[in-house]
């Protein structure tokens, strides 16, 4: 089964992410419905489009918007699928709502101009901060701009997904504005809570 334009993906584990276990137990860590956070934004390519080209392919894992898997309370108050919902385990999912992808035994490979950005960890006593605003290494680039380069964004261009246990920035190509010399100081921030799961 193809869809003509669209990649067909299922879920990789639950659509939700507000579930984890801790020393056999479970324990849940959202109650909300329509909070995007709790939105498990990693999937299993099933198909690819009939039309167009594609380094995807079927059994690769994709990162993809966090509104693909959601659900969500229409005006009325029912609980609907979002609008990528074909079948039980089965998503439509639009070229440009896939950020990166992986191929079995391979890291992840961001596509379609963006790049993932750890934050860096704020050293300063005297800031209330916990992280570095606006720098960070890039944990998923390519050619241009490597893993491991130190780079500076713009306000408001991050994005945060929580990608194998690591808070991580999606940051769109255009929106790097700088590649920084390293200090021999800086140190990744990963708060705890990213790899409870």
């Amino acid at each position: 089964m193809q869809s003509v334009y669209d990649f067909i993906v299922m879920p990789k584990g639950e659509r939700s992410t507000s579930k984890t276990e801790i020393d056999g137990k479970e324990l849940l860590l959202n109650t909300e419905l329509q909070n995007h956070q709790y939105v498990n934004r990693v999937g299993v390519v099933l198909s690819t489009p009939i039309i167009g080209e594609t380094t995807i392919e079927p059994g690769d894992q994709v990162i993809v918007h966090h509104n693909v898997f959601r659900r969500f309370y229409d005006v009325r108050g029912n609980e609907k699928n979002s609008k990528s919902f074909f079948k039980e385990g089965m998503y439509f999912v639009n070229p440009d709502q896939i950020f990166a992808r992986k191929k079995p035994m391979q890291n992840w490979k961001p596509i379609n101009g963006f790049y993932f950005v750890k934050p860096l960890k704020n050293n300063d006593t005297f800031s209330g901060e916990k992280e570095i605003p606006l720098k960070g290494i890039v944990k998923h680039g390519d050619e241009q701009i490597p893993e491991g380069t130190l780079v500076g964004f713009s306000p408001r261009s991050e994005y945060e997904f929580i990608i194998d246990g690591e808070r991580l920035y999606r940051v769109p190509k255009q929106y790097i504005t700088i590649k920084y010399e390293y200090q021999g100081d800086e140190e990744e921030y990963n708060p705890s809570w990213t790899s409870s799961g």
